[in-house]
């Protein structure tokens, strides 16, 4: 005759699977998380070179001594320079045609920033070290280059979005521009990763939480965003949009997913909202 504690054996050993299962799934995120966030290409895996003569090579040193690289891109006659922090693939050799383009259609200087572990800087990528690295490029403007700070505007795209979002919450700035960025990485990871039983807000180290960092930037928002975005969902752009101080301004960057370029009329639609804004 069986007993109840035979028959409950088999439903213990069950919970008991899916308890170390969940348990490894944890361990697993938490193992691989910087991999998952930061896709470094160093400047021996992959390096374009500078593609006009005016963009200069520039070192910078954050607080905890790390040796940042980045790009200048001097405008002549602009007293406006814009700084930009990019996603979380390969390195700034792979914008240099984006930041001409930038020149060119804004009228101001630009400064491009590697992360630690990008390209030609030093360290290895942690959400501290990409502030750093911005706060570092930052003072390198207005100290060295003397840009007034109202006239620095602050660009981000996809992960350089909570980079820079971090950074005007803190200093004075003209604009802060954001494109195709998130409302933070665990709010990412919870819509890519939806099918595992895993609370991502209470584990991710890796946080760049923008939207509520929003709350203390008051001058200008820009932010565009793709509605055929797969990998950080429009309605994230939507979010940030509502979550940002007036004044502000948001594109929807129809049919584009989250690597195609960006299109001529996300250029004007930004260059028309500064123009609107009083400096």
């Amino acid at each position: 005759m069986s007993t109840p504690g035979l028959i409950a054996k088999p439903w213990v050993r069950s919970i008991g699977y899916l308890f170390v299962g969940y348990v490894g799934m944890v361990a697993m995120l938490l193992f691989f998380e910087n991999k998952l966030v930061y896709h470094p290409y160093t400047a021996e895996q992959d390096w374009v070179n500078a593609p006009h003569a005016d963009i200069e090579d520039v070192y910078l040193t954050g607080a905890d001594g790390t040796r940042v690289h980045a790009w200048y891109c001097h405008c002549p006659g602009s007293d406006e320079a814009l700084l930009y922090c990019h996603g979380n693939a390969g390195n700034l050799s792979h914008r240099g045609g984006s930041i001409l383009k930038i020149r060119a259609l804004l009228n101001v200087s630009v400064l491009i920033i590697d992360y630690p572990g990008y390209g030609k800087s030093e360290g290895s990528p942690s959400e501290a070290g990409c502030y750093d690295a911005a706060d570092a490029s930052y003072v390198w403007l207005t100290d060295e280059k003397k840009f007034a700070s109202k006239k620095i505007l602050l660009y981000g795209a996809s992960l350089g979005g909570g980079v820079i979002t971090d950074l005007a919450s803190r200093k004075e700035h003209r604009a802060l521009v954001l494109i195709k960025t998130f409302t933070s990485l665990p709010d990412v990871a919870s819509d890519l990763y939806w099918w595992l039983p895993v609370p991502k807000r209470a584990i991710m180290r890796n946080r760049f939480n923008s939207i509520d960092k929003l709350a203390s930037c008051r001058r200008p928002v820009f932010i565009a965003h793709g509605t055929h975005d797969r990998l950080i969902p429009f309605a994230h752009g939507e979010r940030l949009y509502e979550a940002a101080n007036e004044p502000k301004r948001f594109f929807p960057i129809v049919g584009h997913g989250h690597n195609d370029p960006l299109p001529q009329p996300f250029f004007e639609s930004l260059r028309s909202f500064l123009q609107e804004q009083p400096q």
